[in-house]
This record gives C-alpha cells, structure tokens and sequence, in this order.
C-alpha cells in the first residue's frame, strides 16, 4: 500500500481565483497511523475527498496503490474507493433500517467477498471492539460510542489498504473518544492497512504515529 500526493491543491468553489489550500505533500506507507489538525474551513474534509475520488482536484497529483486517482474514470474510481479505501464518519453514517451486524456487512458484501469468511471476520472485529453484544441492534438503539465503533467495524471488515477518518471522534465524549481512536489505528495498522485521519482536537491527533498541521500553503 502507499498514498502518495505531491502539490496538491483545490481552489476555493465560490472563489476559484483563490486556493483553499494548496502545495500538499504527504506519503503514508502500510501500518502508517497520520492525523492532520487544522481549524475548521481549512478542507481537511475536501482533502480526504480528493484522495478517494469523489471530488477533483486542482492541481498536483494523487497516488494510492500506484494508481494515479484523477486519471481513472467513473467506474474504476468507485472501484478503487470500494476495495481499497475504508471510511469513518463524524456522523457515522449508518442505515438506519439495517443491523449493526448488517452496516458492518455492507461493504464485504459490496465486493462479492466469499461468504464463508464473513462471519468469522466480522465477529473478531465486534469482539475487539466491544460490540459483540449489539450486533442484531439498530443504529438507533445504539449509544454514539456503540455506533463510532460499529462504524471502524464497517471500515475495517474487507481489509482496506488505506483508511479515512473525518473528525471521527467529534460527537463522543473525550473517553469514548481515545477509546475508539486507540482501536482504530491498532486494528487498522495491525492489518496493514494505513490510516489517515483529520481532526482539529489535538487530543484526537496525539494517538497517531505522526501529526501535521494543515494551513493554506500545505502540510507542516
């Protein structure tokens, strides 16, 4: 696995003669665990976006597992974002009218990965994450803490080269937090996956091997 982004930089939508950040340089390798901080309007989400192809950037070049990203067409995008990229939401982003043990299914299902490994894959990830016991529950009978965790199940549960985390921690409180962030980049880089995560709590970026700033004019 390897990320590589090299100058990378997004003009402002409803200002494109200005940059909402530009010259971003960051290499991530597997067992990787980088949080960016940075304040709030800075595009640490568009960042995140840029390297999974949802949205595109303005310059400078993005790479994940050899692939240049921008270069991909719809199809093969999707294709890379479902195989290759693990997601962990603020919000969690759970469907509401499926289990947890469904949520966590989806994206092994997604990707016609053989059935007969499912479940025992999915209970080890529940076990570790101390959701064994509100597998069958839905999201709405579920604390936050219980759904952040349901949440790092479902991004882990096909083995994903990279995983992405957008202010993961922002609706939990600070112990459920460092609990949900310590299992993250262990069962994240015990896999070999690299993880990659922006917040603005630097209580939040103090569990990761390396932390940047995120300004305008790149990564420090």
């Amino acid at each position: 696995m390897s990320l590589r982004l090299h100058g990378v930089g997004k003009r402002q939508p409803d200002a494109p003669e200005c940059w909402l950040f530009e010259h971003i340089d960051l290499q991530l390798e597997a067992g990787d665990f980088v949080a960016i901080r940075g304040e709030s309007g800075l595009g640490k989400s568009t960042l995140l976006h840029l390297i999974a192809g949802l949205e595109r950037k303005d310059a400078g070049s993005v790479q994940l597992c050899g692939q240049d990203v921008d270069a991909l067409n719809d199809d093969a995008r999707t294709l890379l974002r479902r195989r290759q990229i693990g997601f962990v939401f603020q919000s969690f982003h759970l469907l509401p009218q499926l289990s947890a043990r469904e949520n966590i299914a989806l994206p092994w299902r997604l990707n016609a990965l053989p059935r007969r490994e499912l479940r025992d894959r999915l209970e080890a990830l529940a076990e570790q994450l101390g959701i064994t016991q509100r597998l069958d529950a839905l999201p709405r009978e579920l604390s936050g803490g219980e759904q952040q965790r349901v949440a790092v199940a479902r991004a882990l549960i096909h083995g994903p080269a990279l995983v992405l985390a957008d202010e993961p921690t922002g609706s939990l409180d600070p112990e459920r937090a460092g609990d949900v962030l310590a299992l993250l980049g262990q069962l994240g880089t015990a896999a070999g996956a690299a993880v990659l995560m922006v917040t603005h709590s630097e209580a939040a970026a103090a569990i990761a091997q390396r932390r940047l700033e995120m300004r305008r004019d790149g990564l420090h």
